[in-house]
């Protein structure tokens, strides 16, 4: 069950979230008040964005007073990486080149990636590194194995790009488990960690998204520490989370984490994307390499605020603004939430 806050309560902390968060603060579009299980939940999600273009797998990063969300290729054309923009975290754009065609964030794949439309380029995530540059993580079909996935690293010295990949190699790449995909960087107070899905239900034995006939393949959660460099991998990885079986149709992916609080809080999306069970839900823990528990409720699921299918989820660095996707007309279209932590239940 979701933790409620009062209305008054609700804006007291977020009053107090716009005094010490240091970066601009969304516009909450919509406030409705619905009731759930006996309690009261001002909500926070608005969308679709971009006036419901395809815009799948978004990530967030606050920049220069202004919100840049990064998502996967734009299906029918050659962009790779989609990028859009808002100065106030309400209003968003497709970032566009001078001469008014859509920019692509990262115009050249390396030579491990499948070339042409085969390239699956997804899920990209972008950081800020120490000196100023940007890094972008992303996912993309191998040619070790085309029908696997890879994570590559890239890299640009402004934060819309080009980016450039870093090596001829993938970052993140253990076919024999199935590839890798989904990756996200995170800094906690200069500490970079990598997380990302083990694509294990490239491997399964059909179903939905390959993975709900038994015996059902394991699509963990790693994470790794990171140099400054943002592109070498320190010590081993740790697996943090797991799916639940059948139950979860063999699937977790998508992780996205943020350190509020004392409180690890791992994001990430359960079952096959395709269907309607897809969803953002979270697991919390006290030590980043946990053991994390889930929550008791997803945080978003079909049928919420009337979504369906909601999921790959982005939070902010501070824990409070979330970009997500949801099932619109024939793609995934953008959605945006501020959410807000009370114990351990995270309420939008």
């Amino acid at each position: 069950m979701r933790s409620a806050l009062s209305f008054g309560a609700a804006i007291a902390a977020l009053a107090q979230l716009a005094q010490t968060r240091p970066v601009t603060q969304p516009t909450v579009e919509v406030s409705v008040v619905k009731r759930i299980s006996g309690l009261f939940d001002k909500r926070s999600e608005s969308g679709p964005k971009i006036g419901g273009a395809n815009f799948p797998d978004p990530s967030i990063i606050g920049y220069n007073n202004g919100w840049y969300a990064f998502a996967t290729r734009t299906r029918g054309t050659n962009v790779h990486i989609q990028v859009a923009y808002s100065s106030d975290f309400s209003n968003w754009s497709i970032v566009k080149n001078s001469d008014g065609s859509q920019k692509d964030a990262l115009p050249n794949l390396p030579s491990w990636v499948v070339p042409g439309a085969g390239s699956n380029t997804w899920a990209p995530d972008v950081s800020k590194l120490d000196d100023g540059t940007f890094v972008m993580y992303y996912s993309a079909s191998t040619t070790a194995d085309t029908t696997k996935h890879c994570v590559g690293a890239a890299k640009a010295t402004q934060i819309t790009g080009p980016y450039t990949p870093v090596s001829s190699q993938p970052l993140v790449c253990d076919l024999s488990v199935g590839g890798a995909i989904d990756a996200s960087g995170f800094n906690d107070n200069g500490k970079r960690y990598l997380l990302w899905k083990v694509d294990g239900n490239s491997i399964g034995h059909g179903g939905a998204c390959g993975n709900t006939v038994a015996p059902i393949v394991s699509t963990p959660i790693k994470v790794q520490a990171l140099a400054n460099d943002g592109i070498t991998l320190q010590g081993s990885a740790t697996t943090i989370l797991d799916n639940l079986g059948a139950s979860e149709e063999g699937i977790i992916e998508a992780p996205s984490l943020t350190h509020v609080n004392g409180l690890w809080i791992l994001y990430f999306s359960g079952n096959c994307f395709t269907g309607s069970n897809y969803n953002v839900n979270y697991a919390t823990s006290s030590s980043i390499i946990g053991p994390y528990t889930r929550a008791a409720r997803p945080l978003f699921k079909s049928g919420d605020f009337g979504l369906s299918g909601p999921g790959g989820a982005d939070i902010d660095r501070y824990g409070v603004n979330m970009l997500f996707h949801a099932n619109y007309g024939s793609g995934r279209a953008m959605y945006q939430a501020q959410v807000s932590v009370n114990g351990k239940v995270v309420t939008a």
